[in-house]
């Protein structure tokens, strides 16, 4: 590959994560400004600050992770987004005022090395001879799964009040995850300009499930927020958005890696899940003071 190119992709990847990162720092501002609000979700939406965030998100930061994609592939950018969490751990403490403990500051190191490490596997999927209608059927099944995962998510954020923001924080992460995962497909129709009707069927359930995963994720993260901090919650909906790309790449299109991707893997993972726990362990007990 050549080398400008590689840059310019890791750049953009980079870029990605700090977009993303800053326009949940700006929503968080919004929802603690307007929490106790009876219309809550009607009132944020129409705030300047929270539509920017929103746009920095799925419009600046959207379009920077698929320029990354197309450059350098889906393996790495996961891993060079988490420069975002460091814009993320400033953004908490100056723009809206949140602490970290200690643990909170170790959890988002370890929560980075862990998706680098992720990126270091190297892991890709050659689109350019992807055959989309080969894997018709692990692809449905991956997408039921993370649905009926999120919803599980959701019914349980109702029942056990104690770690709801945590619940929906995961919930989020799955609708993203479904995101991320429907992109490749998405991209791959236009890279190989195939308008067979079995791409024009991939083409317009990938278009649905865009729309209705963002709506979804963005909205039960709003709702997150009303009782969680951006710093400990955000680190948490990475977890599953991490480590479906996984299960993505060996069970839904079936590729094959190098031994040591498994190592890179196995510890990446066992780092993010380490993470999770850092992060909200006082999480829970904020919600346990709250109720």
């Amino acid at each position: 590959m050549d080398s400008t190119i590689y840059l310019l992709g890791v750049i953009m990847a980079i870029l990605s994560g700090i977009a993303n990162n800053y326009g949940t720092v700006l929503q968080k501002k919004v929802v603690n400004e307007h929490k106790n609000d009876e219309e809550f979700l009607k009132n944020i939406a129409k705030d300047k600050t929270w539509l920017l965030g929103l746009i920095l998100q799925l419009a600046i930061g959207s379009v920077f992770f698929m320029v990354a994609q197309i450059l350098i592939g889906p393996a790495l950018v996961p891993g060079l987004m988490a420069a975002g969490l460091i814009v993320l751990a400033i953004g908490s403490v100056r723009i809206l005022g949140e602490t970290l403990k200690r643990d909170e500051y170790i959890g988002i190191i370890v929560m980075i090395m862990g998706i680098l490490l992720l990126g270091m596997s190297e892991l890709s999927i050659p689109t350019e001879t992807l055959v989309l209608t080969d894997y018709v059927f692990t692809m449905s099944a991956f997408t039921v799964i993370l649905v009926l995962s999120a919803i599980a998510c959701k019914v349980a954020a109702k029942k056990i009040n104690r770690v709801k923001a945590l619940l929906l924080a995961i919930f989020s992460g799955f609708m993203f995850s479904l995101s991320n995962f429907w992109i490749s497909p998405l991209m791959t129709v236009f890279e190989q300009m195939t308008f067979t009707p079995g791409y024009i069927a991939i083409f317009i359930i990938a278009s649905v499930i865009l729309v209705l995963s963002n709506i979804f994720g963005i909205t039960e993260l709003q709702k997150a927020f009303t009782s969680g901090q951006a710093s400990n919650l955000i680190p948490v909906q990475q977890v599953p958005i991490q480590i479906t790309p996984i299960f993505v790449y060996f069970l839904v299109f079936l590729q094959t890696a190098l031994p040591m991707a498994f190592v890179y893997i196995s510890i990446g993972v066992a780092l993010i899940i380490i993470s999770s726990f850092l992060l909200g362990k006082r999480q829970a007990q904020m919600e346990e003071i709250q109720k």
